[in-house]
């Protein structure tokens, strides 16, 4: 009963001295726990600089193993190579690609799904077709006085849109909304907002179509590196194509 009286009292707020007006200018006011974390760092650093001078002091002058035949120095300090044996064997060098080919397909089919989601839902916009709206009427005479944006119920600027063209009313009501706005802003959102859509799916296309073209090329690396004897035909035997690969046919048991 204590326990729940005491989260109903209020409560203190506890504040923090802040740096007095006349010491500004060298920033906020350390706090304790800054102080354990500046202090922690300095020593840790006083150590690694003890423990280097005592390695230094006590270095054999007669020192040699035969690593240092090949290594170097700039300007007193000591370079290492850029370049190691590898550590890894054919097989396991043949797996990580392996795994690496596998990721890089994965990634491209999933940019290959959402590209035909994006495709749907967009219906390719804008896109030119032979599709035509046939509107019938009686005689000639109605032909002539036929009126498109009258018949289709929208503003004469939308004719020539197959896709989310809207009604007077909507315009009108639209109009309302926004404080008398003209027709044509709406529209020029709308066709903002395409705009980007499309750019994002050709972002996504240009995207699969990398995927794909690495993946393919990480798979061709990865049969090079594989058994059996080949021997690299020269282009006016690969049709003008360069590294192309011809391995010797081998009896299978």
């Amino acid at each position: 009963m204590s326990s729940n009286l005491r989260n109903f009292t209020k409560r203190v707020a506890k504040k923090e001295r802040a740096q007095p007006a006349a010491r500004r200018k060298v920033g906020l006011l350390e706090k304790h726990k800054d102080y354990v974390l500046r202090a922690k760092d300095f020593h840790r650093k006083e150590a690694t600089i003890k423990q280097l001078r005592r390695k230094a002091e006590e270095r054999n002058p007669d020192e040699f193993y035969f690593g240092m035949e090949k290594a170097r120095t700039a300007d007193g300090v000591h370079v290492q190579r850029s370049t190691e044996a590898n550590k890894y064997s054919q097989d396991e060098l043949r797996l990580m690609k392996t795994q690496d080919v596998n990721y890089l397909t994965l990634k491209a089919q999933a940019e290959s799904k959402k590209v035909e989601r994006m495709q749907q839902s967009l219906h390719l916009i804008g896109a030119p077709t032979s599709n035509q709206h046939v509107v019938f009427v009686d005689d000639e005479k109605e032909a002539q006085r036929f009126d498109p944006a009258r018949h289709f119920d929208t503003a004469p600027e939308l004719l020539d849109r197959s896709y989310n063209r809207p009604r007077l009313a909507r315009l009108a009501n639209a109009q309302a909304v926004s404080g008398g706005a003209a027709a044509a802003t709406a529209v020029a959102r709308l066709e903002k907002k395409r705009a980007g859509s499309y750019r994002e799916l050709l972002q996504r296309q240009q995207r699969q179509q990398k995927l794909g073209s690495l993946a393919q090329q990480m798979a061709y690396d990865k049969q090079l590196t594989g058994k059996g004897r080949k021997r690299k035909l020269r282009p006016e035997e690969a049709g003008g194509q360069s590294d192309v690969f011809r391995w010797k046919a081998e009896r299978k048991r």
